[in-house]
């Protein structure tokens, strides 16, 4: 299928933007009303703009009518709460799906491994329209904590980690990559999430915001990454055989097949 894409991912699927001033702001994420909803580890989510403007976070496919991650309308409460995050995800002044702020609890890199899941923003994406990717902007401070992208869910050469620190501002076709946050805490983390439609008005904002494809992994130990590696092949097999003793089948995805 043509979908309309950004040339900024053509190459590596990911950009990072210049770093915003999150310390200028008020901490807004830390009034909304959240619900729980799980994504890759312990998780609650305040839901900015849902399918209907409620209070929930489910696939926009998952409605009546059924749609793709567009046309977002604000949960007024929440909104009302948190102007300044409402205008950042406003910003590029394209197409808004989902926007909602993560709550994320301290976790392990295996588990964060375990995790990592593809999206699947663009299903009933109609042909020739923009494709749908995510912003993700750091509000709490976790330099020590890293978005992990990988092209292959289970090879460690195509990881990318990318540190977030508060500030970090990053775009991710999440549905080319596996994904997910290795946070090492120790308070949560809070990240505003936004699914925007790609075209004229999302390029001209990563050119704003100088854009780069290209992420230099900070150093981890080869043992890290090994023992990760173990542990996840471990879970997914007892998970399998669970499954499997039950007469039910492996998704594949482990816990979590949404983000």
């Amino acid at each position: 299928m043509s979908y309309i894409r950004s040339a900024a991912f053509e190459e590596t699927g990911y950009v990072v933007l210049d770093r915003y001033d999150q310390a200028a702001d008020p901490q807004e994420w830390l009034d909304l009303e959240y619900v729980d909803w799980k994504s890759s580890g312990v998780t609650r989510f305040a839901p900015l703009a849902s399918a209907f403007g409620e209070m929930e976070c489910n696939g926009f496919w998952n409605h009546t009518p059924p749609r793709t991650d567009k046309d977002g309308v604000w949960v007024q409460a929440n909104v009302d709460r948190a102007p300044i995050l409402k205008a950042r995800a406003e910003e590029p002044g394209a197409n808004i799906g989902r926007c909602r702020v993560i709550e994320l609890q301290p976790n392990s890199y295996a588990n964060a491994l375990y995790n990592l899941h593809q999206d699947d923003n663009n299903r009933l994406n109609p042909d020739g329209t923009g494709w749908i990717v995510r912003g993700f902007f750091n509000l709490s401070d976790d330099a020590e904590s890293f978005m992990i992208l990988r092209e292959n869910r289970f090879d460690p050469d195509t990881e990318v980690r990318i540190a977030l620190p508060a500030g970090a501002q990053l775009i991710v076709d999440t549905q080319r990559f596996w994904h997910a946050v290795w946070h090492k805490g120790p308070e949560p983390r809070y990240c505003l999430i936004t699914s925007w439609t790609s075209g004229p008005e999302l390029d001209a904002y990563i050119e704003k915001y100088h854009g780069n494809p290209h992420n230099v992994n900070a150093p981890l130990d080869a043992k890290i990454i090994e023992e990760g590696q173990a542990e996840v092949r471990q879970r997914l097999a007892e998970r399998a055989a669970a499954l499997a003793a039950k007469g039910r089948h492996d998704d594949g995805f482990g816990e979590d097949p949404e983000a």
